[in-house]
């Protein structure tokens, strides 16, 4: 029995229906899992861009070197400071370093001075441990010995002191008080020297006082030494002619020479080696026209003043002897 296309038509419906919604659902799978797979790629990719994190020490490389250098360093100071420590507490109790006698001590450079001077220095460093011993306090009490210029002490161990001595180099003898002195270019006393082979040949010094400050000795002394200078200059060395030196008046030196039969000459304040050249030419004149030569001054331009200090007691203005200056 045929039937009718409306029927047809009415029974293929669900089929095509039922395919199409087959068809819709699949594609919806598909779709599904392209969505699926692109989320996990995406995924996938937004986790290699998150940072790793990385355990780190607390302190950086650079720190961690330099912190490693401070520690070997102090280990050095550390060590060395223990050495040095041991060294000291071994030295400071040690009876290899104690000076035993005097013959630890080597004293050189005396000669006027005496052994007993220096001794005396270190009279209290016998049986005391080297270390001990004061260098610069010592020094200081070396030169005040009058002979002592300068000195040196040094330490030689392990039980050894060595002591050299710079003594002073006399330049004249003074009169100081009813004694005779030898004395240096600085105005210091030095007394007799120890040594009796030392001989000496110097003027005598007059118008030194006892009371004087060594200032002012050093001030007088200075005047002598122009004096000594000017005499021995142009290799002429007239100061071995003299056998006094008056400086009581600075501003009138009087000489007397050795050979010149006790004559004061008065030089003045300079001019020294010329005045004194003048006397030399013009002495043995002089004893012709006067008997009783005393004393001669030379110090005003245009004249020669005979015997003025006899005639200045006398109040009289002396002989006076024109045209004889040069």
């Amino acid at each position: 029995m045929a039937r009718d296309l409306t029927d047809l038509l009415d029974q293929d419906e669900p089929r095509t229906s039922a395919a199409a919604r087959n068809g819709a659902d699949y594609a919806e799978r598909i779709s599904a899992r392209a969505i699926e797979l692109d989320d996990e790629e995406e995924s996938q990719f937004l986790r290699t861009e998150k940072r790793v994190s990385v355990r780190r020490g607390p302190l950086d490389k650079k720190t961690q070197t330099r912190l490693k250098k401070s520690l070997v360093i102090a280990g050095v100071v550390l060590a060395f400071s223990g050495v040095a420590v041991a060294t000291y507490h071994y030295g400071k109790y040690s009876w290899r370093f104690v000076v035993n006698s005097s013959d630890n001590i080597e004293i050189t450079g005396v000669h006027n001075a005496t052994r007993a001077q220096v001794m005396d220095v270190f009279g209290d460093d016998i049986s005391r441990n080297i270390f001990y011993v004061s260098l610069d306090e010592r020094k200081r009490k070396l030169e005040q010995i009058p002979w002592v210029e300068s000195a040196t002490v040094m330490r030689l161990l392990p039980n050894r002191l060595a002591v050299t001595i710079q003594e002073r180099v006399p330049v004249a003898f003074a009169r100081i008080g009813s004694k005779v002195h030898l004395i240096d270019a600085h105005g210091v006393v030095l007394g007799m020297p120890a040594s009796r082979q030392a001989k000496y040949s110097f003027p005598v010094i007059e118008g030194i006082q006892d009371t004087e400050p060594l200032s002012s000795r050093a001030a007088a002394m200075r005047i002598y030494n122009h004096v000594v200078r000017e005499l021995d200059a142009e290799g002429s060395h007239y100061s071995q002619d003299l056998s006094e030196v008056d400086l009581s008046d600075p501003e009138d030196v009087k000489v007397t020479a050795a050979g010149g039969g006790g004559v004061v000459v008065h030089l003045g304040n300079s001019d020294f080696l010329p005045r004194f050249k003048l006397y030399l030419t013009h002495i043995a004149e002089w004893r012709q026209q006067f008997q009783n030569l005393q004393s001669v001054d030379l110090r005003y331009e245009g004249q020669i003043v005979v015997n003025p200090d006899a005639n200045d007691r006398a109040g009289s203005s002396g002989h006076k002897v024109a045209g004889k200056r040069p």
